[in-house]
């Protein structure tokens, strides 16, 4: 089920990063430092008591060369298009100013909930600096201190009291829900129609649990798919081709639905750095995943093209070297016939549980192959493991002491693991517990 969504708008130097990072924690961060990923810190996900939600930072949306209040205004129109919830944020110091009034008239406008902040008010004295901010007619304003992290809690009160409330309704656990991410322009919507077209499958449209998608529910040798549609979404218009920042805005809701994720790249055009980026959404929500490449029929070819290009993908995707990659054209659907296996096999394995005995004898005899590390004269000593999740499988591992159980040793269990039990197409996790 797809979070309810915070966006913080407001014209620049009122703090809006400076919130964004306060509410959003050590959360901003998790996929950054795994070579092969960048990331741009303008969307990531939260909580606040009982709420999980995501949160835009539209300061970090970078609308070009366009003049000062038109790149506020677009980025106002895109947090009304993709928030539940506004944030409109304005600094206490300087009071209400002409860019605020422009915010607020495009506010009025979003049929959406708007919470007024008043930033930077850090001491006690400076609260009746608030009391101008009722001018621009969204209620109450709430005084906050981004740089001392004061008034949060009672400004996300009142922000998650706005949120929706979604209708639980969902799919039975057997259906395969997926989702097609990409760029621009790579072929989503052209692979979408190619599969619908596909000899034995059924296809009937229903309405999604989001506000805006529409699910294509396919019946396929008698396995049920949904299928989550991000590709016909993208609004037209110059605010949003002017960045292409925001299909990781509209990639993100379908992800969070989704079993496997199919992360699609032109294969004439090849890679770039965006496709990296949404990928790494995808891997960090622990999504299955499989790596497409679409428009192979207009690629000159050789015996070596699609093991080069192979190659290129595993060097510039190291964090998701787990994920199986086909090549396919959904234009002529040559090698169409290919996905569905792939999408199952990845579902399968996200699904994988394995029995605790069996786990430990795999992770003993890895111990025997390559011994645990020693720090500073201390061995680390691995007691047992066990399975604690699905979707993706999360697995712990007991210890005398976590701190000793190096990112490189790590990453060889896991190594050892997926030797054992396959879990192509799926992240696996392992945390390291003491054992008291």
């Amino acid at each position: 089920m797809a979070k309810p969504v915070l966006a913080i708008v407001g014209r620049p130097n009122v703090g809006k990063s400076t919130i964004f990072n306060r509410i959003v924690g050590e959360r901003i961060s998790i996929v950054e430092d795994i070579p092969g990923v960048t990331r741009d810190r303008i969307y990531s996900s939260a909580d606040w008591l009982n709420y999980d939600f995501n949160i835009i930072d539209t300061g970090g949306i970078d609308i070009g060369d366009e003049p000062f209040l038109e790149q506020i205004r677009q980025q106002a129109e895109i947090a009304i298009d993709e928030a539940d919830v506004i944030l409109f944020l304005t600094n206490g110091r300087e009071g209400v100013t002409s860019a605020d009034e422009v915010v607020a008239k495009i506010l009025y406008k979003a049929k959406k909930p708007v919470v007024l902040g008043v930033n930077k008010i850090d001491n006690p004295e400076m609260r009746e600096q608030i009391y101008e901010f009722y001018s621009l007619g969204f209620g109450e304003p709430f005084p906050i201190s981004g740089s001392h992290g004061l008034g949060l809690g009672d400004l996300l009160d009142e922000v998650a009291s706005h949120f929706p409330k979604f209708d639980s309704k969902d799919y039975e656990d057997d259906v395969i829900k997926f989702s097609l991410i990409g760029r621009p322009n790579v072929g989503k919507s052209s692979l979408v129609n190619a599969i619908l077209g596909e000899d034995r499958v059924i296809v009937s449209n229903i309405a999604g649990t989001t506000r805006d998608a529409i699910d294509s529910v396919v019946t396929y040798n008698r396995q049920k798919y949904v299928i989550i549609d991000t590709a016909g979404m993208r609004k037209k218009g110059k605010v949003y081709e002017s960045t292409e920042k925001y299909s990781v805005l509209r990639a993100l809701r379908a992800i969070e639905r989704s079993d496997v994720v199919l992360v699609v790249i032109d294969g004439e055009e090849g890679i770039i750095e965006q496709d990296k980026r949404i990928a790494g959404y995808a891997h960090e929500a622990g999504r299955a995943v499989v790596i497409v490449v679409n428009k192979w029929d207009a690629v000159e070819k050789d015996e070596k093209t699609m093991k080069e290009f192979e190659q290129q993908i595993r060097e510039h995707f190291l964090f998701l070297s787990y994920a199986p990659i086909v090549f396919l054209s959904a234009k002529t659907k040559k090698r169409i016939h290919t996905l569905i296996p792939m999408i199952n096999t990845a579902s399968e394995n996200h699904a994988m549980r394995v029995e605790t005995s069996v786990l430990n004898d795999v992770i003993m005899d890895a111990v025997a192959m390559n011994p645990t590390p020693t720090d500073k004269g201390k061995r680390l000593k691995i007691y047992y493991a066990t399975q604690v999740a699905i979707k993706p499988p999360s697995f712990v591992i007991f210890v005398n002491d976590p701190e000793l159980l190096h990112f490189s040793y790590e990453r060889f269990l896991e190594n050892r693991i997926r030797e054992a039990f396959g879990f192509e197409g799926t992240p696996i996790k392992i945390f390291a517990r003491e054992r008291k």
